[in-house]
């Protein structure tokens, strides 16, 4: 796991400062190449002037930045605790976001992880956030409908679904646009024995 602290008053990690109480995110990576393959297309196909964070799939979009402690504390235990199963991902057919494409994904083990931390964390949700869960990777948004479709018709063609694992969840604070990685927490099938 991969953590920055900076207890300074003031600093970034000060709940009280306008940047500590910057919203937080929550999304989860891939497995290579997986991951990196759907970076690829996302900055082929993204705008390069709206393309300001990697490749992710979105688990929530606005936790309290000010609940930052209690929040990795719970991902921690979630990390530490080992998953009973693979964290199986299955990649399936594109499909139109209207200005964009995205790829949907069947995610069982994060579909329970994600419902989890969502009863515990029901008080901070967004209405967003407390509503149904729909996976997906996103390769290209905010261009003209004609371009995404014509990309949606590419991507298809000849698409077969396939599998990959989810890799880990990463926290992350929002800062108007870009994003800052506070932490990484790795996804690992608990060792029989």
């Amino acid at each position: 796991m991969t953590t920055q602290h900076d207890d300074q008053p003031g600093s970034a990690a000060d709940p009280t400062s306008s940047r500590g109480r910057a919203p937080l995110l929550l999304t989860a990576t891939l497995a290579e190449p997986v991951q990196a393959l759907f970076q690829t297309l996302r900055n082929q196909h993204f705008p390069a002037d709206r393309n300001v964070v990697p490749v992710h799939v979105s688990l929530f979009h606005h936790l309290p930045g000010e609940a930052r402690a209690p929040i990795v504390r719970r991902l921690q235990a979630l990390a530490l605790g080992d998953l009973p199963e693979r964290p199986v991902v299955r990649v399936e057919a594109p499909f139109p976001l209207g200005r964009g494409v995205a790829f949907r994904l069947q995610a069982p083990v994060l579909q329970r992880i994600r419902a989890e931390l969502a009863r515990d964390w029901a008080a901070w949700l967004t209405p967003q956030d407390a509503q149904g869960w729909r996976p997906h990777v996103t390769v290209q948004n905010k261009v003209e409908p004609p371009t995404a479709r014509a990309l949606l018709d590419q991507l298809a063609r000849g698409f077969v679904p396939f599998e990959t694992e989810a890799a880990s969840l990463q926290l992350w604070r929002y800062l108007d646009g870009p994003w800052e990685l506070l932490d990484t927490f790795a996804l690992k099938q608990r060792v029989p024995g």
